[in-house]
């Protein structure tokens, strides 16, 4: 067994691309040697600005003889199909052995593959690596460079030592021969590096000032820099990302101390940190108060003579032109209000279907307001003392229309949220922004307090972005939430509006990751906002400051929200997933339809999986599919139109009977009986009861329910089990449906455990499919009863298991 080393000596490769070569450079070679069949041991990467090295152990001298064997055609196939099988096989025809198989002779090919060098086999792979290698970006170089067949490279490549063991591995790629000879330090170390091996690669390269290994440099820096920061009586503000970049900078990191002039300070921290790192990849450094110090930390690549004052006095010069230039922007910004950098919104087209940036903050700023004046977003804690607190339940928001909030503070904060939203992207078009746009949001805020905005207004425009990812801050001031909130569904909806969906794995206006923030703000806040209302809200601003009154849309609004929710429904269930919540709960909950309040909706869900975790649980889910089953199997899932009296022949013929009685048929009421009742929409289910239309189908309606649901007017006497399962249902239907009013969802699952053991007996005890048909349609009412209890907390027919 011997150990393997190649380098692959360039120009400087850039710091950002290197994590990604070492990671394809790996991956080329276990593919050169899996298709060779040759083991191996591990496999270490590593990288500077001007070396790729792999040292794999643990290789064999040679490969081992394979043989391998290929059915080809029958005997007496076409010589034209034979011929094919043996060039595909590089075999002659009078090397084909003749077998039987099924009773038909039939061609195979032998083919033994003797064990090769092992040297052999890399001085093929490393040409085959290089020349396959993927680089972001790349170049050609040199004469050959005029052609397009010539290599590529992502720069001009200088040398390569490939060592097995102590042997070179011979090779050429683009005129560069391999061999054992590297280079040190470009400063440091001048004349050539006799490599042995594997084991005093490393080694002799410290020697020469080039510490090879960069998750070494990494802890250098990440180390030293701490070190000088302390010693000169400050704490580093750490960066993770300028750590790994310095050490994709540098091959000897020395990090040094500097300072810049107080002046600068004046500055937000958030610049200077922004300008230091961007344009400079220094470090900054905080005072033992925690606020921003006059001193940056960069990173030498040399060990220098006068111990570094020379490189940080130009680091320090450098790093004063750019702090000009941020203080310089500061200032000009500052010779505005907001509300006039606002103007210039109006020239930013948002998408041209969409009208401009200012169109849009037209949109958000009364969404911001109307989420406040509806009692959805108010400056009321939530009863663990969090967040800006819920309005109006969903249920009564999707029903009425409630006033502004009449006190002082709510028609402040619906002001401020308003203000706040007018500005939040007027910092878009400053000189600030312009040359940093990463602090856009965070300027804005600045400017705002610079002129003495409300300190709410500023933070609102400040974090109106948040949350961007993942683990990033969600907001909890009310202005601030209704503002993030008015400018993510004002995104959802302008986009869908105009049918600009994700589709696959392309979503460029990240409507993906607005939808994510949005079910994050109304799930940490708790706020009971009614998707489809403000659906509706959205659409109107949209279609109102649309030039074309037809609005920008080639679909209905309506549409749209259908889109949106489902939508939101796939969103939450990755949310969800990523949190341990089964995805299946998520899709019974939603397959009751008509929820579009997140809150409650997850609310229902976290219950349902507790439920779903006991035995009651998956028990009553075992009985509920079967009860589900029957009923299919029988035809019982609109069982109203199939009872007596309700035959579509019988009765008034007219077109508004047929449509009444369809939608009597068509769906199961909310009480948890299993029959069919209209959803007029009205308060009143019964509301309809007078129409002339209905009268018969009503009429027969309370018949049935009667004689089929009610275990005392039952034309025979029921069963012992069978009596057990109706009184539960009367106990236990309206306690779940009381408590699912009342949003006491794991109340809902404990009415519904009850029902475990009489629906367990009944199965045992009760034949449902009894030849008396009096008895066999009580039944199945029964289930159908059962089912539709269990419905009123989710569609257990979704549920796995």
């Amino acid at each position: 067994m011997k150990d393997f080393l190649l380098e692959l000596r360039s120009e400087e490769i850039p710091a950002r691309m290197q994590a990604g070569a070492r990671a394809e450079l790996e991956k080329l070679f276990r593919r050169e040697m899996d298709a060779a069949g040759v083991a191996m041991g591990a496999v270490t990467v590593w990288s500077t600005p001007r070396r790729l090295a792999l040292i794999a152990r643990g290789l064999p001298t040679e490969t081992q003889a394979v043989s391998e064997e290929a059915k080809g055609p029958p005997v007496g196939a076409p010589d034209q199909a034979v011929d094919g099988f043996c060039r595909k096989n590089k075999v002659t025809r009078d090397k084909l052995e003749v077998r039987e198989v099924k009773g038909r002779e039939t061609y195979f090919a032998v083919i033994d593959t003797p064990g090769r060098a092992v040297r052999d086999v890399l001085a093929e792979a490393i040409p085959a690596i290089i020349r396959d290698f993927a680089w972001p970006k790349s170049m050609r170089w040199g004469a050959a460079s005029i052609s397009t067949e010539s290599m590529r490279w992502v720069r001009p490549l200088s040398g390569i030592v490939a060592l097995l063991g102590d042997e070179v591995v011979e090779c050429e790629v683009h005129g560069v021969t391999s061999g054992a000879v590297t280079l040190g330090h470009r400063f440091h170390h001048s004349g050539d590096i006799t490599i042995g091996d594997a084991d005093d690669y490393a080694v002799k390269l410290r020697a020469a000032h080039v510490i090879v290994d960069h998750q070494e440099r990494a802890a250098l820096i990440r180390e030293g820099a701490a070190r000088v920061a302390s010693e000169a009586g400050l704490s580093l503000v750490e960066d993770e990302g300028l750590v790994v970049e310095n050490a994709g900078l540098t091959e000897w990191p020395i990090p040094l101390l500097g300072r810049f002039e107080e002046d600068f300070l004046e500055v937000p921290p958030e610049t200077i940190q922004l300008t230091a790192r961007v344009n400079q990849k220094y470090f900054v450094c905080e005072d033992a108060q925690g606020t921003l110090a006059n001193a940056f930390i960069c990173t030498a690549n040399i060990e220098a003579a006068d111990g570094g004052e020379a490189i940080v006095d130009g680091n320090r010069k450098v790093l004063a032109a750019r702090l000009s230039d941020a203080r310089f922007f500061w200032e000009v910004d500052q010779k505005k209000t907001l509300a006039q950098h606002a103007e210039g919104l109006k020239r930013i087209t948002f998408h041209e279907k969409l009208g401009t940036v200012a169109d849009k903050v037209e949109r958000v700023a009364k969404l911001a307001r109307w989420l406040v004046e509806e009692g959805i977003v108010t400056d009321s804690p939530l009863p663990g003392g969090e967040g800006p607190g819920v309005g109006v339940p969903t249920s009564q928001a999707s029903n009425t229309h409630p006033q502004p909030l009449p006190s002082r503070e709510g028609a402040s904060l619906a002001d401020m949220a308003e203000q706040a939203a007018r500005l939040c992207k007027a910092d878009l078009v400053t000189e600030m922004v312009g040359e940093f746009p990463e602090l856009q949001g965070l300027m804005g805020g600045y400017y705002a307090r610079a002129e003495g905005l409300p300190d709410a207004v500023a933070d609102a425009i400040r974090d109106h972005y948040k949350p961007v990812g993942q683990g990033d801050e969600v907001p909890t001031a009310p202005v601030t939430v209704a503002v993030s909130l008015a400018d993510k569904l004002d995104t959802l909806a302008s986009f869908f509006a105009i049918d600009e969906k994700p589709t696959g794995s392309k979503d460029p206006f990240a409507l993906r990751r607005a939808a994510l923030a949005v079910i994050r703000l109304l799930d940490s806040n708790g706020i009971r906002l009614n998707l489809s209302t403000a659906h509706a809200e959205l659409v109107e601003a949209l279609y109102f400051s649309s030039e074309d009154k037809d609005g920008p849309s080639t679909g209905s609004g309506q549409a749209g929200q259908g889109d949106l929710l489902d939508f939101f429904a796939d969103r939450l269930k990755v949310q969800q997933r990523e949190a341990g919540v089964r995805h299946d709960l998520i899709d019974a909950v939603f397959a009751l339809g008509g929820e579009d309040d997140l809150v409650r909706l997850l609310a229902r869900v976290h219950a349902l999986q507790s439920f779903m975790e006991t035995e009651d649980g998956r028990n009553l889910l075992a009985g509920y599919k079967r009860a589900a089953n029957i009923l299919k199997k029988e035809g019982f899932d609109t069982p109203l139109n199939r009872r007596p009296g309700l035959d579509p022949g019988q009765g008034s013929s007219s077109g508004a009977q047929e449509e009444a009685r369809s939608r009597l048929g068509g769906r199961d009421d909310d009480d948890g009986n299993g029959d069919a009742m209209p959803h007029t929409g009205e308060e009143d289910p019964l509301a309809l009861v007078d129409d002339p239309d209905m009268k018969d189908i009503v009429a027969a309606q309370m018949d049935e329910r009667k004689h089929h649901l009610d275990g005392k007017s039952l034309s025979y006497t029921p069963e012992p089990a069978e009596k057990a399962l109706i009184d539960a249902l009367d106990a236990a239907g309206p306690q779940a449906e009381r408590a699912v009013e009342e949003e006491r969802f794991a109340d809902a699952m404990s009415a519904l455990a009850s029902l475990r053991k009489p629906i367990d007996d009944f199965f045992e005890n009760v034949t449902v499919n009894d030849d008396d048909e009096a008895k066999r349609t009580a039944r199945l009412g029964l289930l159908a009863r059962f089912r539709n209890a269990v419905h009123q907390v989710a569609d257990f027919g979704k549920i796995e298991g």
